[in-house]
């Protein structure tokens, strides 16, 4: 049993290595100008750093080393990876410019992983009660990854460099758009990575509550189109992903403004 158990540990880093080899590989496929491929080798990290902790949950073997194996291949992965990736296919024409987004990127990355390691420091609880966190504090570097590997994505077939998928029409028509405003976008995303803007993490959906089912069904909404539209839907759901935090955090802002006028106004009554 003890050989067992230690066989269960090394489970959930299995599917670390495999997103560390996964970033790996985009990084020499977009060196050797394969943009797409290096693209979907960055998704496939997603997938991997999706399984990993879920994996690790599953089989109850949560560990230190795990977490801080883990930050150090998405680093790799979702820090690096896409910064080359956009690097030379985007930014190698602005020069230091250029250069300095790419970087700006991947110290933003770092710092978001050890930000989010640091909150993690408190001894690691192992119990079917525990609850995890229901949002993250700024956006997720998979996620900040998976808006430029799927900008990626849809960019390759607007360009005609790989075979043609079924396409949203109105989408490819701001790929041009999009190309040129990726130096802003990453910028943008970069500073969300440092950021407290709340992201949900989805980890406290309970499928018996109403709003649950119905994310459900939006769920299968989205896999319907995913299927349908493959590469235009990606883009879709990690750019709105990285949109929802701002205009949540919008309508947090008016919602407490909203109750403090309110209480202004119940309060001056009362006086008159």
């Amino acid at each position: 049993m003890p050989s067992f158990r230690k066989g269960l540990y090394v489970l959930p880093s299995l599917f670390t290595a495999g997103n560390l080899s996964s970033g790996f590989i985009s990084i020499i496929y977009a060196i050797n100008g394969n943009f797409n491929t290096a693209a979907w080798f960055i998704m496939l990290a997603i997938l991997f750093d999706m399984l990993d902790g879920r994996v690790a949950r599953l089989t109850k073997t949560m560990s230190k080393f795990g977490m801080e194996f883990d930050s150090l291949c998405d680093l790799v992965s979702f820090g690096v990876a896409p910064a080359v990736l956009m690097y030379l296919l985007v930014l190698n024409s602005m020069g230091n410019v250029g250069i300095a987004i790419a970087l700006f990127f991947v110290i933003t990355s770092a710092t978001r992983l050890a930000k989010f390691n640091v909150k993690a420091m408190e001894p690691v609880v192992v119990s079917d009660t525990a609850k995890p966190s229901d949002s993250f504090s700024g956006l997720p570097t998979p996620a900040s990854a998976g808006v430029i590997a799927s900008f990626v994505l849809s960019y390759e077939i607007f360009d005609g460099t790989v075979l043609s998928f079924k396409t949203i029409p109105l989408l490819m028509k701001k790929m041009p758009f999009f190309f040129e405003a990726m130096p802003v976008i990453m910028v943008i995303i970069s500073f969300l990575m440092v950021s407290n803007v709340p992201y949900n993490a989805f980890k406290k959906m309970k499928w018996s509550r109403p709003k649950s089912i119905q994310f459900f069904m939006l769920l299968v909404v989205f896999l319907i189109a995913v299927f349908s539209f493959p590469q235009n839907m990606f883009f879709i759901i990690f750019f709105g992903y990285a949109l929802s935090g701002i205009v949540l955090l919008i309508v947090r802002y008016y919602r407490v403004k909203k109750a403090l006028i309110k209480s202004y106004n119940e309060n001056r009554h009362k006086h008159e």
